[in-house]
């Protein structure tokens, strides 16, 4: 049952049919003493609360309902309906309880969703799964690892992938955020839809409404074309927000907006359209306390972070260390035509060792860089120390190999290249071999122009 609080009785009509329409059942109150009478006698699933029941427009009714309703139930779902002038409240409101706040002018669509949504998430209660159990009932088969905190994000991704709740990826730079996003994607009801991938640290100020958004021809300069902005190829599928924490001010704002009310101009055109996104973000940057020093949107951070998982870093979960670099050997065996290689057991313990501040990233470049450099097939601790004393690791500024000679991009691009020459450009085989799924090889292929003509796998 869906208790729905407002003293406008068009605003309170309104959504009490449209729930009806979706097949809940449905309470109408028009004040607050009413309100929390329900809440304490009917326990309902889920509460939409309006922040004002009278003239007043302070909001002060609604919040003290809020506090109110938390004190008998820490866990029912709220949704604060609010228009535009009390923006400010409704942030205000998540910070006493309140799960998320809808516009007005509401979309019917985009309130649903967050109806569902959140009686999604709210009604399973989860418990702790062993990692074969997992893989059972999800496709986790890229991300490696037994450790307990991984396997507790897994079911955490597992549980929230066929919603619509907008998730937000912290942790530091190299730890899989990536991975994560895509296997959210891959769980999803939208799987089949396009995965988009931006990353914002690398748009600049001045493009980012026609990367984003699109732009028409003439829009300016050198808008010799029509271009498609992101969030349009993403529509009905998922935009992965990569280093949001990095977006400036100007940016933060544009994107609230279509985060808000789900549309969006092109630029260079008055008309508005609309899109169907899911949103994950991923930021290695602890963005409360950039709203602390202004250099976030409160409102923003409330927008993206419906569910936030954060990463460990690598060096707090060394059990999973020799799991991955078997993962690393095993995919670079295929790609380089040495099935004698392998691993010594104190090699493996001597990694688990290392701090390892570049993460998962490092140490798949430290274990490649190893592979190409040794002539032995069994990988010794003297081995990985070479490549370690090539690249200092274990300072305070991580040195990647052979900086000045080849971009990340140039390297993933040969690595591409490679798995497909090797796999004769069979799809499946050579996206296993670098621990992706298929339409993340496709995407890359795509990425780096990289021309293929595909084979039965």
């Amino acid at each position: 049952m869906i208790l729905v609080v407002d003293d406008d009785i068009a605003v309170r009509t309104s959504i009490s049919l449209l729930l009806k329409g979706a097949g809940y059942e449905v309470i109408p109150v028009d004040n607050a003493v009413q309100a929390f009478e329900v809440v304490k006698t009917q326990k309902p699933a889920l509460v939409v609360l309006d922040l004002n029941f009278s003239i007043d427009t302070s909001g002060e009714e609604g919040m003290s309902l809020l506090k109110k309703i938390r004190t008998v139930d820490a866990s029912v779902p709220i949704i604060l309906i609010t228009g535009w002038a009390s923006i400010e409240l409704a942030v205000q409101g998540m910070k006493f309880g309140a799960n998320d706040f809808i516009n007005k002018p509401w979309n019917n669509e985009h309130l649903l969703q967050s109806v569902a949504t959140l009686l999604e998430i709210n009604g399973k209660k989860p418990r702790s799964q062993s990692r074969k159990e997992l893989d059972k009932k999800y496709n986790f088969k890229q991300i490696i690892g037994e450790d307990p905190t991984l396997l507790n994000i897994l079911e955490t991704i597992g549980r929230v992938a066929s919603t619509n709740a907008s998730i937000l990826i912290t942790g530091e730079s190299g730890t899989g955020k990536e991975l994560i996003a895509e296997a959210i994607h891959e769980n999803s009801n939208r799987s089949g839809k396009p995965f988009v991938k931006v990353n914002l640290g690398g748009i600049s100020s001045s493009l980012f409404e026609s990367e984003m958004f699109g732009h028409v021809r003439g829009a300016f300069t050198d808008a010799r074309f029509d271009r498609t902005g992101r969030f349009e190829m993403a529509n009905k599928g998922t935009i992965f927000l990569d280093e949001i924490g990095d977006l400036d001010a100007a940016g933060q704002v544009k994107l609230l907006r279509v985060l808000q009310d789900r549309t969006y101009e092109v630029l260079g055109s008055s008309r508005t359209k609309t899109v169907d996104t899911r949103v994950v973000c991923a930021t290695n940057k602890n963005l409360n306390e950039r709203v602390a020093s202004g250099l976030f949107r409160e409102d923003l951070l409330y927008r993206i972070n419906l569910i936030t998982i954060h990463l460990p870093a690598l060096r707090e979960r060394p059990s999973d260390i020799p799991l991955l670099v078997n993962f690393f050997i095993n995919n670079l065996k295929e790609i380089y035509g040495r099935e004698a290689l392998s691993i010594a057991p104190g090699a493996l313990r001597w990694l688990q060792q290392l701090p390892l501040p570049g993460n998962i990233r490092q140490l798949k470049n430290l274990v490649e860089r190893t592979v190409l450099i040794s002539s032995t097939n069994e990988l010794t601790i003297d081995d990985f120390q070479s490549q370690l004393n090539l690249s200092p690791l274990n300072s305070d500024k991580v040195r990647l190999p052979g900086v000045g000679t080849m971009t990340l991009d140039q390297m993933e691009a040969e690595m591409v290249k490679q798995a497909m020459n090797f796999h004769k450009n069979r799809i499946t085989k050579a996206a296993a071999s670098l621990g992706i799924t298929r339409n993340a090889l496709y995407r890359r292929l795509e990425k780096y122009q990289i021309p293929f003509n595909e084979t039965e796998d």
